[in-house]
């Protein structure tokens, strides 16, 4: 039986500037405001956009995949207030992603979330039994731009999303 990492990590709450080398953080906006570097940051040229409601359940708190999408922006949201998780590393052009420098983040309810093109992501996660999600990308990202890593295989390395006080042993 091989040996395994499981990593730790508190979740961080979300802001425009924490998660700004992943992507954006989209929160509302008055009616009537014109648009502007605050709102989301679209590359969706490269296929038909897709805008879909995606319905999500028992997602538990571990994940050992982490994926990209290198044609795209991806952007994630919950319906009904909903707060969530999103694991993310630092977008590359690169085989792999670097496992050390993954984050979480929580994700309120009252917001949704862009990823940068090839942001490596994992997610989304979530307390709830079910959540529903609205997904803006491709129609086609899920076939010809997914691209997955496999944490165990590559790195021997497992994540679980925590509170921070499960983090003092």
């Amino acid at each position: 039986m091989e040996t395994y990492l499981l990593r730790k990590i508190a979740a961080q709450p979300v802001t425009a500037e924490l998660f700004q080398p992943y992507g954006q953080v989209i929160m509302a906006s008055e009616d009537g405001k014109p648009y502007g570097s605050e709102d989301a940051q679209l590359q969706l040229q490269n296929g038909t956009p897709r805008f879909y409601i995606m319905r999500l359940r028992d997602r538990g708190r571990k994940f050992h995949r982490i994926t990209r999408h290198l044609r795209c922006t991806q952007c994630l949201g919950s319906l009904e207030g909903k707060d969530w998780w999103i694991g993310v590393a630092p977008p590359s052009e690169a085989a792999l992603p670097n496992w050390e420098e993954v984050r979480i983040f929580q994700i309120p309810g009252n917001c949704f979330i862009k990823l940068e093109v090839g942001t490596w992501h994992a997610g989304p996660y979530f307390h709830h039994a079910s959540v529903d999600f609205y997904n803006l990308e491709l129609s086609d990202t899920n076939i010809t731009d997914h691209d997955t890593c496999n944490l165990l295989e590559h790195f021997g390395v497992e994540f679980e999303i925590v509170q921070e006080a499960e983090l003092v042993e």
